[in-house]
């Protein structure tokens, strides 16, 4: 039986109410939100970040802030493999929220509400997807990352999320500076 909230408000304004929330630390318990606290100021302490981390997501799994703080460290630590990872547990998540495919190549500009701002859980999946194209880049699977960030302006044709940038690089990658 759907719940009083779903009966009054359609699920799309839900979710993208509990998402909105979610990505500014919303619906995270208080321990948690403690951990990935202390887990931004030991920053210099790789080790100890990294249990402050595991621990918040031990207290809330696929949390989108904890998946973020995970992210936000990855990358800034240089290690972007890990930050892949994180980026393909994301998209994942994102997915599954917005009743998209699995699979992210799958996904058409139909399937959500790419085109409006207010749309946080169409975004978050925008942002995501940004994210897996630019790290795919760095990692030098460039053309993985040129068919992410293609499906991205794809979704997002008035390039709100900035996907030309990254089809910028791609086609310039590999020309002698020269040319």
């Amino acid at each position: 039986m759907a719940s009083l909230a779903e009966q009054v408000a359609p699920r799309s304004v839900i979710d993208d109410a509990l998402l909105a929330d979610a990505v500014l630390g919303g619906g995270l318990p208080p321990e948690a939100a403690l951990r990935l606290h202390r887990a931004g100021l030991s920053y210099h302490a790789t080790d100890v970040v990294l249990e402050h981390l595991r621990q918040a997501e031990a207290l809330a799994p696929d949390h989108p802030a904890v998946l973020i703080g995970f992210y936000r460290f990855y990358f800034y630590k240089g290690r972007l493999a890990d930050a892949l990872t994180v980026a393909e547990r994301c998209l994942a998540l994102s997915a599954r929220d917005n009743g998209l495919p699995a699979d992210w190549r799958q996904t058409t500009a139909a399937q959500a509400a790419f085109g409006r701002y207010d749309s946080v859980a169409a975004r978050f999946f925008l942002f995501t997807l940004k994210g897996y194209a630019y790290l795919q880049m760095r990692l030098g699977n460039l053309a993985e990352g040129q068919v992410a960030a293609a499906k991205l302006m794809e979704l997002d044709p008035s390039d709100k999320i900035g996907a030309r940038v990254l089809l910028d690089v791609a086609a310039r990658a590999g020309r002698d500076d020269d040319e």
